[in-house]
């Protein structure tokens, strides 16, 4: 049997539990945090969370574990069959994650944590999550999912990043970064119902 290890409050780990169920794969839950040991990191190389780990060995990164679902489980599909169609759905899910998500992680620490966010770092976050937010508008279908007819891993990674960074803006700028992109938070609104994000959010909560 699959096993995810990770900590239900990390997004990436969500993200890969949706995907699991959305797929109809049996797998357990492994509560296992971040770490630089040397055990964890011979799972994980940047010790980060998610892992899965397989009857093969362990992997981790989220995108490496929905390219795996889809190869022993291609039904029901997270990515398009049609080449063209397939390419614009990892496009739009990376511009998601490398251009929000990873851009709003910048001052993770300090909207959460207590750390220090100079103003400088602060002032380049909100301009730069600005940028990748409206570069996401331009790719989003939202008809109704993000990258078309069919529901896809671009809707995991809009529910699960856009919620985090969301909250990042929120609690730094008092910005909502999607108040110019209505299509998208309806379309968050829609994914919330869905049974396998529906199901991971309110784990998260218990």
């Amino acid at each position: 049997m699959l096993k995810l290890h990770g900590v239900r409050f990390s997004n990436y780990y969500s993200l890969a539990k949706a995907a699991l169920l959305d797929k109809g794969v049996e797998f357990e839950e492994v509560k296992e945090s971040p770490a630089q040991s040397d055990e964890f990191l011979a799972k994980s190389p940047m010790g980060r969370v998610p892992v899965l780990g397989t009857d093969e060995g362990y992997f981790s990164e989220s995108w490496a574990i929905v390219d795996y679902l889809e190869r022993v489980q291609p039904e029901p599909a997270l990515l398009p069959a049609e080449p063209f169609a397939r390419a614009k759905t990892i496009e739009l899910s990376r511009h998601i994650e490398l251009n929000v998500e990873l851009v709003a992680r910048r001052c993770l620490g300090a909207a959460f944590f207590g750390a220090e966010a100079s103003e400088d770092k602060q002032a380049e976050t909100k301009e730069d999550l600005a940028k990748g937010v409206a570069a996401v508008q331009r790719l989003m279908a939202c008809d109704p999912y993000a990258a078309g007819a069919e529901f896809t891993a671009a809707d995991l990674y809009a529910f699960f990043s856009f919620g985090l960074a969301g909250q990042i803006a929120q609690k730094m700028f008092d910005v909502d970064i999607l108040a110019d992109a209505p299509q998208i938070k309806a379309l968050l609104g829609r994914l919330a119902t869905r049974e396998s994000i529906a199901k991971v959010t309110a784990d998260q909560k218990g």
